[in-house]
């Protein structure tokens, strides 16, 4: 049975197709991101990253201040809008054109960023669990709101994750924010999966293979697997050597019906989408 999917998201007044996938770089404004080399502390590395990015293809950037790694450091809503404001200054310097996404699981400073400077779409970690005011926010500002699958919160989230039944949890969870969202007027829903968070090695490649199972919900997909630990402790190596694990990940979550992939490394990603659509035009 094939599912209609919405492939068309508004960002800032203008329509984004996303029947063919689309690469979401990553930008982290933080001193403590997992990948070493993601993180950007200085204006002159966030301009260059971001030009980096979009020379290679990046459809649009995914700003964060506040890293949801395992045991991450819990940052304060001041000091994760002062390194957005920061870091989203020197990205519109350095790309005033740019789709920009901001990872965010609260509403104040998903609000700040819209209004102030123009950001096109909210990355909810949390999908409004974080912050009981998310949903009402994301429906008063218009914008397409990215919610995504975790167990806990990044603190403590991967001490002991369980599910009874994996895929009927999670799609369960999707059916009700879905449901919620739309009696407030939000538009534009996306799903994350969310690999890594709140779940074990086992648990996120049983979602990865079970993926395409998502497009009941008629809505576009996310994934974000790169260079994520149901990589390196599968093939017992670092973050750093995990880039060709990424691709062949991204490459299987396409062919399973990914829309947006966020990535690290934008080059590898962009040549998987174009690989994998040639295939299928072929088919």
């Amino acid at each position: 049975m094939t599912h209609f999917i919405h492939s068309q998201i508004n960002v800032n007044g203008r329509l984004m197709d996303l029947s063919q996938p689309r690469v979401m770089g990553i930008l982290n404004v933080t001193p403590d991101s997992f990948f070493a080399e993601s993180r950007k502390q200085t204006d002159e590395a966030v301009e260059a990253q971001v030009e980096r990015m979009l020379a290679e293809g990046a459809d649009m950037i995914d700003i964060g201040a506040y890293s949801s790694r395992s045991n991450a450091e819990h940052v304060s809503a001041e000091e994760e809008m002062a390194r957005l404001r920061r870091g989203l200054t020197a990205l519109r310097r350095a790309a005033p054109e740019a789709v920009v996404s901001v990872d965010t699981f609260r509403a104040d400073v998903a609000r700040m960023c819209v209004e102030e400077y123009g950001v096109a779409i909210i990355n909810d970690i949390a999908a409004g669990e974080m912050d009981p005011e998310m949903f009402a926010t994301v429906a008063q500002l218009g914008v397409p709101y990215v919610m995504m699958h975790m167990q806990g919160t990044p603190q403590n989230m991967q001490l002991n994750p369980h599910y009874d039944n994996l895929m009927k949890e999670v799609m369960t969870y999707f059916a009700e924010k879905v449901d919620r969202l739309r009696q407030m007027g939000a538009k534009d829903l996306i799903l994350d999966p969310g690999f890594g968070f709140g779940k074990t090695l086992d648990h996120n490649y049983e979602l990865l293979s079970h993926m395409e199972e998502f497009a009941e919900f008629g809505l576009p997909l996310l994934v974000g697997i790169s260079r994520k630990s149901m990589i390196y402790r599968l093939l017992d190596i670092t973050p750093q050597e995990s880039l060709n694990g990424t691709t062949v990940l991204n490459t299987i979550a396409l062919l399973k019906g990914a829309h947006i992939l966020r990535v690290h490394d934008v080059k590898p990603a962009v040549e998987a989408v174009k690989m994998v659509g040639k295939t299928q035009a072929n088919a």
